[in-house]
């Protein structure tokens, strides 16, 4: 058993992701045992210590950056993910994710360089909703347990969309090249992927493709146009005007083939059947 030390009372959203991600990737996270306490005496026995104990030695695994002699710019949650990543517990693939995502700003707001916008809801202020229930130190214990509950599913969903994009990176990059060098303006893929952070890595704002074709699981085609950045709004094409917010009979009598729906934005179409999305887009000049 590894004895892991936090403060008790009031908690942050930096000691409930520092928790999270020792759940999550420390190699005998099944072996930690969380111990909120200010007891000098338990913290200086602890193995692992965070966000109290005014020490900062990762050889020592103390995360602590409340004390003077540490001005570095991370929260007790940048030290835990910087140390995974020493420890090789972590690739810097996932580093790079976990702290763009969600560290990073974490650590940001802890440290006051960022304020919260209070009309945007932010990992920071969720977490810090789960105190409002407590008023004693047994409360505040069960909350944050509560809150690192929700932490730990948002850590597992970036590790699984980093591990489904590395799977998935081969057959995105040859659907790629398959559609460059078949003078293709469409990636057809075999089931969904999550192909945009792959596709724009390897150049896809220069990339002749502007649609991207895969069976669903509601056995329809769906199209989706891509955009011309990874986080734009915009599509390189847009599906015809003729087909904006239509669906099911409305949109099967304008594309002359079996349809199921067309967002308003115009940059998603869905079809009964791969013939019918493939005849419809060469109807209107797409491929």
């Amino acid at each position: 058993m590894l004895n892991v030390v936090t403060h008790s009372g009031k908690f942050h959203a930096d000691d409930v992701l520092a928790w999270s991600l020792l759940c999550q990737f420390h190699p005998k996270s099944s072996d930690l045992n969380l111990t909120r306490t200010r007891d000098a005496t338990i913290i200086e026995q602890a193995d692992i210590v965070f966000d109290v104990g005014g020490i900062f030695n990762p050889t020592d695994c103390r995360f602590d950056h409340h004390q003077n002699e540490y001005q570095g710019p991370l929260s007790s949650a940048g030290m835990v993910l910087k140390w995974l990543l020493d420890m090789e517990h972590i690739d810097q693939t996932l580093f790079t994710a976990l702290n763009e995502t969600i560290v990073s700003y974490v650590d940001d707001v802890d440290n006051g360089r960022i304020e919260e916008d209070k009309y945007v809801p932010c990992f920071c202020s969720l977490i810090n909703l789960y105190n409002a229930a407590a008023n004693t130190l047994e409360e505040f214990d069960q909350q944050f347990h509560l809150a690192a509950v929700m932490s730990k599913q948002i850590i597992q969903g970036i590790h699984q969309r980093i591990q489904a994009e590395q799977q998935n990176r081969e057959l995105i990059i040859s659907g790629m090249n398959n559609a460059a060098s078949n003078n293709s303006v469409l990636i057809e893929f075999p089931h969904h992927v999550s192909w945009k952070s792959t596709y724009f890595a390897n150049d896809g704002v220069n990339h002749p493709t502007e649609f991207i074709m895969y069976p669903t699981m509601y056995n329809t085609w769906q199209i989706s146009a891509i955009p011309p950045t990874e986080h734009s709004f915009a599509q390189k094409r847009s599906f015809p005007k003729e087909w904006a917010g239509l669906r099911d009979d409305a949109l099967s009598q304008v594309t002359g083939v079996p349809s199921v729906f067309c967002h308003k934005n115009r940059f998603i179409a869905v079809f009964h059947t791969r013939e019918a999305a493939l005849t419809a887009m060469k109807r209107f000049d797409m491929l």
